[in-house]
């Protein structure tokens, strides 16, 4: 028999050989595999499923960054999700969105979603009730500059036609429900980071934008002294968003908040409806 000169006899018994390695590989890989369906049909017909259908399970891209059930993150500049107005919840997912806050893999996360979903998972990490670890801020600043954080977040300054922030937050400054959230038992690099944001219009709000015209009215010395303060506060016992609103003369209208419609009511304090006293 005569074979060409590319193809001498040992080259091709030796590809012969190869070709039926591989075949006898594929046959019992597939057999393998065929054995392991069949295996896993089995088990999952004899055992529960391995993940609970829940909204715990289904938020757990969530609790990666902000904290086992939303309780924050480690590193400062994920902020706790648990127990916040479940109002000011949805409006941030809302927010970024529709662009109002910039962060790429919190848009990524919640564009694929629906609204009414949002809104789900806003009520579900709204209405987690957990403790709050005591405050750890200890950046250096004078006790002057912290006096000054102290006035401004408890008295306001009339000057500069600032509103206190017990205002708006409510007197514990614990929130206020259903959309105004608490400012204690944040992150000082968390506080800082917002308050920068609103400055230079990276942190948008519904028109109009309150905490955009009042960062616009404080020098950033100030807005260190109030994040400072806050940051250093214990929680009190009951650390929950109030149902009432503040008591106190109504915003001016370049301070109405877009996002908290109910702030802009008259001085007497009403309960909000469907909340308690």
């Amino acid at each position: 028999m005569n074979y060409p000169l590319a193809h001498p006899p040992k080259v091709l018994c030796g590809q012969a050989a190869n070709t039926l390695k591989r075949v006898r590989a594929w046959f019992f890989a597939g057999l393998f595999w065929a054995l392991g369906v069949l295996g896993t049909g089995l088990a999952s017909a004899q055992t529960p499923g391995r993940f609970a259908d829940d909204m715990a399970e289904r938020t757990r891209a969530c609790t990666a960054c902000h904290g086992d059930q939303g309780r924050a993150g480690p590193d400062g500049y994920y902020p706790r999700l648990a127990g916040k107005p479940a109002g000011y919840l949805h409006n941030q997912l809302r927010n970024f969105a529709q662009g109002r806050r910039h962060y790429d893999l919190m848009a990524r996360l919640v564009n694929p979603l629906n609204d009414d979903y949002l809104g789900e998972m806003a009520q579900y990490f709204a209405q987690l009730k957990l403790p709050y670890p005591p405050p750890t801020a200890n950046n250096a600043i004078s006790p002057e500059r912290l006096a000054k954080g102290q006035q401004l977040v408890t008295q306001g300054d009339a000057a500069r036609g600032l509103p206190a922030c017990t205002q708006c937050h409510g007197v514990r400054l614990t929130g206020v429900q259903p959309n105004v959230p608490g400012l204690l038992g944040l992150p000082l690099d968390y506080l800082n980071a917002q308050l920068g944001a609103w400055q230079t219009g990276q942190r948008r709000a519904h028109a109009p934008d309150c905490m955009a015209e009042v960062v616009k009215r404080m020098p950033a010395a100030d807005l260190i002294a109030v994040s400072s303060w806050l940051a250093r506060q214990p929680l009190p016992a009951d650390t929950q968003a109030t149902d009432r609103r503040p008591a106190g003369p109504a915003l001016p209208e370049a301070l109405r908040c877009g996002s908290a419609p109910e702030l802009s009511g008259q001085a007497p304090a009403q309960p909000l409806a469907g909340g308690r006293s």
